[in-house]
Protein backbone atom coordinates (compact mmCIF):
# COMPACT_ATOMS: atom_id res chain seq x y z
CA UNK A 1 0.00 0.00 0.00
CA UNK A 2 1.04 3.59 -0.44
CA UNK A 3 2.17 5.77 2.41
CA UNK A 4 -0.76 6.54 4.68
CA UNK A 5 -0.96 9.72 6.68
CA UNK A 6 -0.57 9.01 10.35
CA UNK A 7 -1.60 11.22 13.18
CA UNK A 8 1.35 12.71 15.01
CA UNK A 9 1.81 11.48 18.54
CA UNK A 10 2.67 13.67 21.47
CA UNK A 11 2.01 17.35 22.05
CA UNK A 12 1.21 19.53 19.06
CA UNK A 13 3.32 22.68 18.64
CA UNK A 14 0.35 24.97 17.81
CA UNK A 15 -1.90 23.80 20.71
CA UNK A 16 -1.81 25.38 24.14
CA UNK A 17 -1.74 22.82 26.97
CA UNK A 18 -3.55 21.98 29.21
CA UNK A 19 -6.58 22.09 26.93
CA UNK A 20 -9.44 23.99 28.52
CA UNK A 21 -12.95 22.87 27.64
CA UNK A 22 -15.70 25.47 27.95
CA UNK A 23 -19.03 24.07 29.10
CA UNK A 24 -22.45 25.55 28.44
CA UNK A 25 -24.36 26.79 31.48
CA UNK A 26 -27.70 25.74 29.96
CA UNK A 27 -27.15 22.15 28.82
CA UNK A 28 -23.80 21.39 30.59
CA UNK A 29 -22.28 20.07 27.37
CA UNK A 30 -19.11 21.45 25.79
CA UNK A 31 -20.19 24.44 23.73
CA UNK A 32 -19.24 22.64 20.50
CA UNK A 33 -22.03 20.12 21.18
CA UNK A 34 -24.81 22.56 22.15
CA UNK A 35 -26.27 22.32 18.65
CA UNK A 36 -27.26 18.70 19.36
CA UNK A 37 -29.20 19.64 22.50
CA UNK A 38 -33.00 20.02 22.12
CA UNK A 39 -32.91 23.52 23.65
CA UNK A 40 -30.27 24.90 21.29
CA UNK A 41 -31.86 28.36 21.19
CA UNK A 42 -31.54 28.71 24.97
CA UNK A 43 -27.91 27.61 24.71
CA UNK A 44 -27.25 30.34 22.12
CA UNK A 45 -28.85 32.95 24.40
CA UNK A 46 -26.71 31.81 27.33
CA UNK A 47 -23.59 31.87 25.17
CA UNK A 48 -24.38 35.38 23.91
CA UNK A 49 -24.84 36.70 27.46
CA UNK A 50 -21.91 34.97 29.17
CA UNK A 51 -19.30 34.34 26.45
CA UNK A 52 -19.73 36.91 23.68
CA UNK A 53 -16.37 36.08 22.01
CA UNK A 54 -17.25 32.40 21.68
CA UNK A 55 -20.73 33.36 20.49
CA UNK A 56 -19.26 35.38 17.59
CA UNK A 57 -17.27 32.31 16.49
CA UNK A 58 -20.44 30.22 16.58
CA UNK A 59 -22.42 32.76 14.57
CA UNK A 60 -19.77 32.71 11.84
CA UNK A 61 -19.81 28.91 11.73
CA UNK A 62 -23.60 28.61 11.75
CA UNK A 63 -23.99 31.21 8.98
CA UNK A 64 -22.27 28.75 6.61
CA UNK A 65 -25.05 26.19 7.06
CA UNK A 66 -27.55 26.38 4.21
CA UNK A 67 -31.33 26.58 4.61
CA UNK A 68 -31.77 23.08 3.17
CA UNK A 69 -29.83 21.61 6.08
CA UNK A 70 -31.99 23.56 8.53
CA UNK A 71 -35.24 22.13 7.13
CA UNK A 72 -33.77 18.64 7.12
CA UNK A 73 -32.74 19.12 10.76
CA UNK A 74 -36.33 19.90 11.74
CA UNK A 75 -37.67 16.77 10.04
CA UNK A 76 -35.48 14.24 11.80
CA UNK A 77 -35.96 13.09 15.34
CA UNK A 78 -33.76 14.83 17.90
CA UNK A 79 -33.31 12.14 20.56
CA UNK A 80 -33.54 8.36 20.83
CA UNK A 81 -36.62 6.26 21.29
CA UNK A 82 -39.67 5.78 19.17
CA UNK A 83 -41.48 8.85 17.93
CA UNK A 84 -44.59 9.41 20.00
CA UNK A 85 -47.71 9.29 17.89
CA UNK A 86 -50.45 11.28 19.55
CA UNK A 87 -54.07 10.61 18.76
CA UNK A 88 -55.51 13.09 16.34
CA UNK A 89 -58.59 14.84 17.60
CA UNK A 90 -61.58 14.47 15.34
CA UNK A 91 -63.29 17.83 15.37
CA UNK A 92 -65.61 17.42 12.40
CA UNK A 93 -67.11 14.08 13.49
CA UNK A 94 -69.82 13.62 16.12
CA UNK A 95 -68.75 13.39 19.74
CA UNK A 96 -69.62 9.84 20.63
CA UNK A 97 -68.04 7.00 22.58
CA UNK A 98 -68.52 3.56 21.04
CA UNK A 99 -68.27 0.35 23.07
CA UNK A 100 -68.01 -3.09 21.51
CA UNK A 101 -67.05 -6.62 22.47
CA UNK A 102 -64.66 -8.66 20.33
CA UNK A 103 -63.94 -12.38 20.74
CA UNK A 104 -60.45 -13.50 21.64
CA UNK A 105 -59.96 -17.22 21.29
CA UNK A 106 -62.78 -19.62 22.20
CA UNK A 107 -64.18 -18.34 25.50
CA UNK A 108 -62.35 -15.09 26.12
CA UNK A 109 -63.22 -11.61 24.85
CA UNK A 110 -62.00 -8.02 24.93
CA UNK A 111 -63.91 -4.76 25.20
CA UNK A 112 -63.03 -2.07 22.65
CA UNK A 113 -63.63 1.61 23.55
CA UNK A 114 -63.39 4.21 20.77
CA UNK A 115 -64.20 7.92 20.61
CA UNK A 116 -62.72 9.12 23.92
CA UNK A 117 -60.28 11.44 22.15
CA UNK A 118 -63.18 13.45 20.69
CA UNK A 119 -63.84 14.59 24.27
CA UNK A 120 -60.14 15.58 24.72
CA UNK A 121 -59.48 12.70 27.13
CA UNK A 122 -55.93 11.37 27.34
CA UNK A 123 -56.15 7.78 26.14
CA UNK A 124 -53.13 6.62 28.12
CA UNK A 125 -54.62 7.91 31.38
CA UNK A 126 -58.01 6.39 30.54
CA UNK A 127 -56.39 3.04 29.75
CA UNK A 128 -54.56 3.07 33.08
CA UNK A 129 -57.82 3.93 34.87
CA UNK A 130 -59.71 1.05 33.20
CA UNK A 131 -56.91 -1.41 33.97
CA UNK A 132 -56.85 -0.54 37.67
CA UNK A 133 -60.64 -0.30 37.97
CA UNK A 134 -61.32 -3.71 36.43
CA UNK A 135 -58.06 -5.39 37.58
CA UNK A 136 -57.21 -6.44 34.04
CA UNK A 137 -54.94 -5.53 31.14
CA UNK A 138 -55.79 -2.42 29.18
CA UNK A 139 -53.88 -0.81 26.31
CA UNK A 140 -54.11 1.97 23.75
CA UNK A 141 -54.12 0.60 20.21
CA UNK A 142 -54.41 2.74 17.11
CA UNK A 143 -55.47 6.37 16.89
CA UNK A 144 -58.53 6.38 19.12
CA UNK A 145 -58.97 2.89 20.52
CA UNK A 146 -58.56 1.32 23.97
CA UNK A 147 -58.67 -2.45 24.33
CA UNK A 148 -59.68 -3.79 27.76
CA UNK A 149 -59.21 -7.50 28.47
CA UNK A 150 -62.46 -9.11 29.50
CA UNK A 151 -66.14 -8.35 28.92
CA UNK A 152 -66.66 -5.13 30.94
CA UNK A 153 -68.88 -3.36 28.42
CA UNK A 154 -71.93 -3.19 30.72
CA UNK A 155 -69.91 -1.65 33.57
CA UNK A 156 -68.47 1.03 31.28
CA UNK A 157 -71.91 2.61 30.73
CA UNK A 158 -71.88 3.68 34.40
CA UNK A 159 -68.16 4.25 34.96
CA UNK A 160 -67.36 6.53 31.98
CA UNK A 161 -69.92 9.29 32.87
CA UNK A 162 -68.91 8.99 36.53
CA UNK A 163 -65.19 9.51 35.79
CA UNK A 164 -65.64 12.08 32.98
CA UNK A 165 -68.74 14.25 33.55
CA UNK A 166 -68.50 15.85 30.08
CA UNK A 167 -69.59 12.49 28.60
CA UNK A 168 -73.26 11.82 29.26
CA UNK A 169 -74.88 8.40 28.92
CA UNK A 170 -76.64 9.45 25.71
CA UNK A 171 -73.32 9.90 23.90
CA UNK A 172 -72.22 6.31 24.65
CA UNK A 173 -73.23 3.84 21.94
CA UNK A 174 -73.22 0.03 22.18
CA UNK A 175 -72.04 -1.55 18.91
CA UNK A 176 -72.58 -5.11 20.17
CA UNK A 177 -70.21 -7.94 19.21
CA UNK A 178 -67.67 -7.15 16.49
CA UNK A 179 -64.70 -8.98 15.00
CA UNK A 180 -61.38 -7.20 15.36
Amino acid sequence: MSEAKTLPSGPQPDVKYPIQVIYCGNCSLPIEYCEYHPEYEKCKQWLERNLPNEFEKFVKLSADVSEEDATEEKKRQKRGGKGIVKARKKEDGPKQVCLSRAPRGKKKSVTVVTGLSTFNIDLKVASKFFGTRFACGSSVTGDDEIVIQGDVKDDLFDIIPEKWPEIDEDSIEDLGDLKR
